[in-house]
């Protein structure tokens, strides 16, 4: 297993998991609600920036690894679950939301597993419509951890909700495609 700053970041990433959910479990003595919602937040952001860091790293400086390409959205899949189950055991999203985004996870998960196996792994390669649902995700939960007013102005449910309601829509979108890339070499491969 190779070692580097790219991977040791990851595993930083996992390693904040935690600290987002176990932070909401502190008694109000140590922290009040709010400082527990500030606190989750800096967390979650800050390891949302490393999602970034470790990858452009690695390609900056030619430490790409199968590893790294291995742990990198295992990270990514855990601390989004784990943010997700925090908000709904909050009542701050709603569970067909958690249901939809974490299910197509494991749904593309196995599928990339299964691609993998039968020599296919490209087909069903990161597409930007994937990227397209992580930003929204990583832009959404922060906002949702928060869940207070900002700047005087408005409160973060506001942005936060309709934007991981679009994560939602987008998740199942990036499902579809790829499965629909995925189909015919499924259909080749099995009895279908």
């Amino acid at each position: 297993m190779p070692f580097n700053l790219p991977i040791f970041l990851t595993w930083l990433r996992v390693a904040t998991i935690p600290l987002v959910v176990g932070i909401f479990y502190l008694p109000e003595s140590w922290l009040t609600v709010d400082d527990k919602n500030l606190w989750a937040t800096i967390f979650f952001v800050g390891a949302a920036v490393t999602d970034w860091l470790d990858g452009y790293l690695a390609r900056k400086w030619g430490q790409v690894s199968a590893f790294g390409a291995f742990l990198d959205p295992v990270a990514d899949k855990l601390m989004v679950a784990a943010a997700l189950l925090v908000l709904l055991n909050f009542d701050r999203v709603e569970a067909w939301v958690a249901l939809v985004i974490i299910g197509r996870e494991i749904t593309i998960s196995a599928l990339r597993e299964w691609m993998a196996q039968i020599g296919a792994s490209k087909s069903v390669a990161v597409h930007f419509v994937g990227k397209l649902k992580t930003a929204a995700q990583l832009i959404a939960i922060p906002f949702l951890l928060y869940n207070d007013t900002l700047f005087d102005l408005f409160h973060t449910s506001y942005i936060g909700r309709p934007l991981i309601w679009i994560a939602a829509v987008l998740t199942v979108w990036s499902m579809f495609y790829y499965l629909q890339k995925a189909w015919p070499l499924i259909k080749a491969k099995t009895d279908l």
